[in-house]
């Protein structure tokens, strides 16, 4: 038996995820939108699996997996999505997706797709040292303060601090913040970087943004 968290929004399509999961033996845990799933979700909540919808009423599904996993939740991620194109499957791969499943869908799929995941299991243990991500207001805060994001700044720095002590490539930082999909340039990346220092400093974040020179950028502890 696995314990599945699954936020799915549409209440047909998520009544006929649960009632699947739970004929097929398994524990779920419901939220109905990215703010309940911050809650439901929780690093300290013992999940094998999550399952997220994308297409939110209050936030984008990538964005809340995102902060869920800089605040340390370790499960596995199955997307749910109305959009099945490429660079919207890249998306979600560069928001910390394990898989995909295109609506509409098969439960028999899923649920051996989610087989499939919980047995690879969490990778390692996410920390974000103190600093908090809010999907739903595209907010950080620390014990010092918050701060308002843009959505472009905030997934990028979820992109980042979801994968501490990492080097995350500059492809997979632009792939999470522009899921429409752009031909970004260098500069530009760089210019959102220093505005979002620029705000971690504001509110004396523990967690910094270092520059790997040539490949991406990592996160470092404040002096």
């Amino acid at each position: 038996m696995l314990t599945i968290g699954v936020c799915e929004d549409q209440e047909p399509i998520r009544k006929v995820l649960v009632r699947g999961l739970r004929q097929a033996g398994h524990e779920v845990v419901v939220a109905h939108d990215g703010r309940e799933a911050l809650v439901q979700f929780s690093p300290d909540k013992a999940l094998d699996v999550l399952v997220m919808d994308v297409g939110l009423p209050d936030s984008d599904g990538r964005d809340v997996v995102q902060a869920l996993k800089s605040a340390g939740q370790q499960a596995p991620v199955l997307f749910l999505t109305a959009l099945g194109a490429t660079h919207e499957r890249l998306a979600g791969f560069a928001a910390g997706a394990d898989d995909y499943v295109v609506k509409p869908f098969e439960i028999k799929e899923v649920l051996a797709r989610l087989d499939v995941l919980a047995r690879r299991g969490p990778t390692h243990r996410i920390e974000a040292g103190g600093l908090v991500l809010d999907p739903v207001a595209h907010a950080a805060r620390t014990e010092h303060g918050r701060v308002l994001l843009t959505p472009t700044e905030f997934r990028m720095l979820a992109a980042i601090t979801s994968r501490p002590g990492e080097v995350v490539r500059r492809r997979s930082v632009v792939a999470a913040a522009w899921p429409d999909g752009a031909a970004v340039s260098e500069n530009t990346i760089d210019s959102f970087i220093r505005r979002i220092r620029a705000k971690l400093d504001e509110i004396d974040s523990p967690t910094l943004i270092e520059t790997v020179r040539g490949v991406g950028f990592t996160t470092a502890e404040r002096p």
